[in-house]
């Protein structure tokens, strides 16, 4: 299961929305453990990103937003990258960033533990809590 770690400017973008969780397009961007993401990251452009040829959609589907008795959860979908045609690069850290605000405000990554290549026609599944939520906030 992937746990995110928020990055630091998370808990501030919340608070001057730049971030609605709800609508907004989540992607996933994949980082190699020499390009590890830091809690002080920011946007998108902060990071080294891997290249994404020969990869599936990095697109996340958000199954629910919403809050009961004063804890929200944000609950998103698997999301499963394909290999196709060609093997992709080695990643270790999956970052979820925001890719509708102007910047590509980022939220959160998880760590894998080591690079991983995907070769063609190999998948691997990120796989979101769908109980507690990707992110839970109360």
């Amino acid at each position: 299961m992937a746990t995110l770690t928020k990055f630091n400017c998370f808990v501030e973008d919340l608070a001057e929305k730049k971030h609605n969780l709800g609508s907004d397009q989540l992607v996933v961007a994949l980082c190699a453990s020499a390009n590890a993401p830091s809690a002080s990251n920011t946007v998108l452009t902060d990071l080294t990103q891997i290249s994404y040829t020969n990869l599936s959609s990095r697109n996340i589907t958000t199954s629910s937003s919403s809050q009961t008795s004063g804890t929200y959860k944000l609950i998103l979908s698997d999301l499963t990258l394909s290999a196709s045609g060609g093997s992709v690069a080695p990643f270790r850290y999956v970052v979820v960033y925001n890719d509708t605000s102007t910047s590509d405000s980022l939220i959160g990554y998880a760590d894998y533990g080591s690079d991983t290549t995907l070769n063609s026609g190999e998948s691997i599944v990120i796989d979101f809590d769908g109980s507690n939520g990707a992110i839970a906030i109360s």
